[in-house]
């Protein structure tokens, strides 16, 4: 009798410890089968959307491509509104940056270039908004806002010979000679993308007569 009172009395035991904490164990374990289940359709959710996002963004080049601006005008602010947590966002927003130079309209494009850095789900691709931004502002003599640029984002390693040759530009067209010539020969040293182009700058330069 006595295994069997001992037998009882932990059954009773397992009872009491169920009625007190079971709401809680099951609580619990539907929790964790929905955190798994909930990540699943999250990620399918997110593959699903980043996949219209592409097809999106797809057209939206087709468009362009064939000269098409009003429509793919609207089709940037259905992909910005439809698909902003994707990077197709922040490629969009570099679509309407070209449409708007194509449209000889350089404020239209740097607010267009302000939207993708925004936008950029990636440090790299926000400094590659930010350079195209500079070049732009350095396009409409607005020399104060690409330095501003320049000096915001132009740390990234990746880029810098090509905001060398920014600096270089606007060195120029400031009339600092030597300090073009400088910002020149680091872009090129840099392995600047253009660097013909920067060699024919660098060439043009006048020779500094205070030196």
């Amino acid at each position: 009798m006595a295994e069997l009172d001992t037998d009882e009395e932990k059954v009773e035991a397992i009872k009491r410890w169920w009625k007190a904490n079971g709401v809680a164990v099951i609580g619990g374990v539907v929790i964790g089968l929905g955190g798994v289940i909930g990540w699943r359709t999250w990620v399918d959710y997110r593959t699903t959307l980043a996949e219209r996002g592409s097809i999106a963004y797809e057209q939206l080049l087709m468009t362009a491509e064939a000269g098409g601006a009003t429509s793919a005008q609207r089709q940037v602010d259905a992909i910005v509104e439809d698909y902003g947590s994707t990077p197709y966002a922040m490629f969009a927003a570099l679509t309407r940056a070209q449409l708007a130079l194509a449209a000889d309209d350089p404020i239209g494009a740097e607010t267009a270039l302000r939207m993708a850095i925004e936008r950029a789900p990636d440090p790299a691709l926000t400094t590659l908004a930010a350079l195209r931004l500079a070049r732009v502002q350095l396009d409409r003599g607005a020399l104060a806002a690409a330095t501003t640029t320049i000096g915001q984002y132009g740390d990234d390693a990746a880029f810098a010979a090509d905001f060398a040759a920014l600096r270089g530009d606007i060195a120029a067209a400031e009339g600092r000679v030597e300090d073009a010539r400088a910002a020149y020969q680091r872009a090129l040293e840099g392995g600047v993308a253009n660097a013909r182009l920067i060699e024919l700058k660098l060439q043009d330069l006048p020779v500094d007569t205070a030196s």
